[in-house]
């Protein structure tokens, strides 16, 4: 279809503006990432949907584009974890610790890192990963290579300089074909929506109310695991733990992010700790977070 009727169809207003069915959707995304078009209609396009807003019916269309336009590789026992490509801003990584915890227990983390995209501004995965070496059951895939039409629209969407859909569609791009999942919501009424787009390519799907968007818990907050039509709510305290990290609200330098990872202090560590038991958690490795945090002894 012409890519006129897409952009119209976000674009002219609230009387005027209509959702994209699934066909209209895939197409749409199919058209964006080969670039097939104007730069100016990705962006104009990108800017009118994300102020529409976007359907779960229109995600996954876009979705299913993104899928074909991916290469996979299977990462057995594994969980794929979706953080925001926009990086952490604030609060140093948990992850690599995350990791190190989890090297016994038979469980490999998947992430997923490119270039920066908006609008946090953040240090990203990619950064991460080219800063410090990961441990073994970490595996990091890099857009460029696992899909290369996403990876190319990282300077058009840094241009826009706002979030768009495509912040939501590239953090569970399902490239390990992990049966299990985790991202980070910041509200209730987005747990519905992610299941909604992400639900059926996962066993079980975790959403946390993650420290910056990201699957890592900081502080008070609940965890939704969804399977099947059920959605099971937890609630969460770091304290329930003695835990008493103090979360910063202030930017952070690469420099101090990396220097807390290689001097952690006991808080820190574990807080990792309890992470890496709720991903034991989420996984059926475990059955209860307070389980899997004892079984976690030692890094």
């Amino acid at each position: 279809m012409n890519f006129h009727t897409y952009i119209k169809a976000v674009g002219t207003g609230p009387k005027s503006n209509h959702d994209l069915s699934f066909e209209e959707s895939k197409d749409m995304m199919n058209q964006i990432l080969k670039q097939e078009i104007y730069p100016e209609q990705i962006a104009a396009f990108l800017t009118g949907w994300r102020l529409k807003p976007e359907t779960i019916t229109e995600f996954r269309g876009a979705l299913a584009a993104c899928d074909e336009a991916s290469s996979s590789t299977e990462v057995k026992n594994s969980i794929e974890l979706g953080y925001p490509f926009d990086g952490k801003a604030k609060n140093p990584y948990l992850l690599p610790l995350i990791a190190k915890a989890l090297k016994k227990s038979d469980l490999n983390l998947v992430v997923a890192g490119d270039d920066t995209v908006p609008a946090k501004d953040g240090i990203t995965l990619k950064q991460l990963y080219n800063a410090i070496t990961f441990e073994e059951n970490l595996h990091y895939f890099d857009r460029a290579s696992y899909c290369p039409s996403m990876h190319k629209l990282s300077e058009i969407r840094r241009h826009i300089g706002l979030r768009t859909g495509l912040n939501t569609i590239e953090k569970l791009p399902g490239i390990s074909k992990s049966e299990y999942a985790i991202t980070g919501v910041f509200h209730k009424p987005y747990v519905k929506k992610y299941v909604g787009i992400f639900g059926d390519r996962y066993k079980r799907l975790a959403l946390i109310q993650g420290n910056e968007g990201t699957p890592e818990l900081f502080g008070k907050g609940r965890l939704w695991i969804a399977e099947g039509d059920s959605i099971e709510e937890f609630h969460i305290d770091p304290k329930d733990f003695d835990i008493h990290y103090e979360k910063s609200f202030e930017r952070i330098t690469q420099e101090e992010s990396l220097k807390q990872l290689y001097n952690p202090t006991d808080e820190f560590l574990k807080l990792a700790k309890l992470n890496a038991a709720i991903y034991l958690f989420i996984t059926e490795k475990t059955k209860s977070i307070q389980e899997g945090y004892n079984s976690l002894t030692t890094f």
